[in-house]
């Protein structure tokens, strides 16, 4: 699976927006614009919570030496702590305490997530019988929003 913007290869689909998530493809690309770009795709919130999609500015939380608790770095939203600052800035960079944003639109499944990856995973793993994991590989290559729009339309 090919990445569509840079020459970067992967195995699946998933593995393709995990990339995009991350930041690290040269194009750009990160959650934040994967998840504008779903929320105009998913017009009417089949595979989005619409609640939770609300475009706002985006700000970086990012922990000092003041985190130090005597011990270790402790993360201020859930007291989780790391033994250095880099460790704690990175899981504040994390969706760890985003909301879920994603759910799954398979009637009677339920499954919710906070990332588009998770959701791609969820499919590709067939266990709600949306898609077929060859299904999803194939819309993928096509493109990230012919996929998405499949999930959307069924």
């Amino acid at each position: 699976m090919d990445c569509p913007f840079c020459k970067g290869r992967f195995a699946t689909a998933s593995a393709v927006i995990i990339h995009l998530e991350s930041g690290r493809c040269s194009s750009g690309w990160d959650r934040q614009k994967i998840n504008e770009t779903i929320r105009k795709l998913d017009r009417n919130n089949v595979i989005t919570n619409a609640s939770r999609m609300i475009t706002y500015e985006s700000t970086e939380t990012i922990a000092t030496d003041r985190a130090w608790n005597g011990y270790n770095f402790e993360c201020y939203f859930c007291t989780r702590e790391f033994s250095n600052l880099h460790a704690l800035n990175q899981h504040l960079k994390s969706p760890v305490h985003e909301q879920n944003m994603y759910r799954c639109p398979k009637s009677g499944c339920g499954r919710n997530y906070k990332l588009l990856s998770g959701l791609v995973q969820h499919v590709e793993s067939e266990s709600c019988g949306l898609m077929r994991f060859d299904q999803v590989q194939q819309q993928a290559r096509n493109g990230i929003a012919k996929m998405v729009g499949k999930m959307i339309t069924g």
